[in-house]
């Protein structure tokens, strides 16, 4: 779901963030934990659904993410808060907090699906129990604002999460088989994007662009831009040495992108990673009257210098169809062919 206005307003610390030199490729975070994979989840068990961002503005939504839940085989469980609301957050920070610990903990709960994204996630992130996740490792899953909390529990427990539709999201064939692969067939994804439409002479809508052609191995780290780079100057965020870095993000004019890659480059994340994808860039135009750089000029300021494999296009972001990732697993990514490749199993 969209982020809110308010992450725009976050000030970015560059300046001092706290990246260590401890190397992803060893499989430990920079808290020093090692990588942890979740259990595997249980055929036709629970799966809870908490709401850490923003709040829904529609019952419906409920209805929707239980649906989805019940359409997939499993037993959905909703979080006491799920329809709190404070502002535009759903409930406060110790209510959003509380569910998502509570999930974590619960011995019948097998999963959590995040119900949006939204705003807020981060703000709950000092309020999370990360000892107790990490001895409760369970698959969590959602995208856009989830992605505060993808980073934090890789930063803070090394658990693997996994970035894909939210239980509100429109849930489609293309979402089911990715579920089912992953999860329940627990498969070694290879991550391609779908072939041209019917109606298509040649590819345009699942179109992948090389920027710079190669392969590389590596643990996946990111999500979506804005909020990765709002986390910036902090601890939740893991190391980027070694690391696949994916981005996507939506509603993002041009020359803001611009700043947020310029935040990574200061950072020094830029200059960490072995390889580099990005998504989506849904509604990703320059203000009216703006003189604009395009996305091309962009990667080819930030990513072209750095001489690692990486490709544009992947089916990541706030569109109908996407990939769902293994946050912090091993993957393989071939920038020529346009693909990600799973090297290691996911779950425990």
């Amino acid at each position: 779901m969209h982020k809110r206005s308010f992450l725009k307003s976050l000030s970015i610390l560059a300046a001092g963030a706290s990246l260590t030199s401890t190397p992803l490729m060893a499989a430990q975070n920079s808290s020093g934990h090692t990588l942890i994979k979740p259990k595997a989840l249980t055929k036709g068990g629970t799966i809870g659904v908490c709401s850490p961002a923003a709040a829904t503005a529609e019952h419906a939504d409920i209805i929707l993410a239980k649906g989805v839940i019940e359409a997939l085989g499993y037993k959905a469980r909703l979080a006491p808060n799920i329809l709190a609301r404070r502002g535009h957050l759903a409930g406060t920070d110790a209510m959003r907090a509380n569910d998502l610990n509570n999930l974590f903990s619960d011995t019948d709960v097998s999963a959590i699906f995040c119900l949006r994204g939204g705003s807020g996630a981060a703000r709950i992130l000092p309020l999370l129990d990360y000892t107790m996740i990490r001895n409760n490792p369970k698959p969590l899953m959602g995208y856009s604002d989830i992605t505060a909390l993808h980073n934090a529990l890789l930063a803070k427990t090394g658990m693997i999460s996994f970035h894909g539709p939210n239980a509100s999201s429109e849930w489609n064939p293309f979402h089911v088989e990715q579920f089912k692969s992953l999860f329940e067939a627990r498969k070694h994804m290879h991550y391609q994007n779908l072939p041209k439409a019917d109606d298509e002479l040649v590819n345009t809508k699942y179109l992948t662009q090389t920027i710079t052609p190669g392969k590389a191995t590596g643990r996946l780290i990111g999500g979506n831009l804005t909020v990765l780079t709002a986390l910036a100057g902090s601890d939740y965020l893991p190391d980027f040495n070694g690391a696949i870095l994916f981005l996507e993000d939506i509603d993002e004019a041009p020359y803001r992108i611009d700043r947020m890659m310029s935040t990574l480059k200061l950072m020094g994340a830029l200059d960490k990673i072995a390889g580099f994808v990005f998504g989506d860039c849904n509604e990703c135009k320059p203000s009216r009257g703006y003189g604009s750089l395009t996305l091309d000029d962009i990667f080819a300021d930030y990513i072209k210098p750095l001489g690692i494999p990486a490709y544009r296009g992947a089916m990541i972001g706030h569109i109908k169809r996407q990939f769902i990732l293994p946050v912090g697993a091993l993957i393989e990514l071939d920038a020529n062919k346009g693909t990600l490749k799973m090297r290691e199993t996911v779950f425990s």
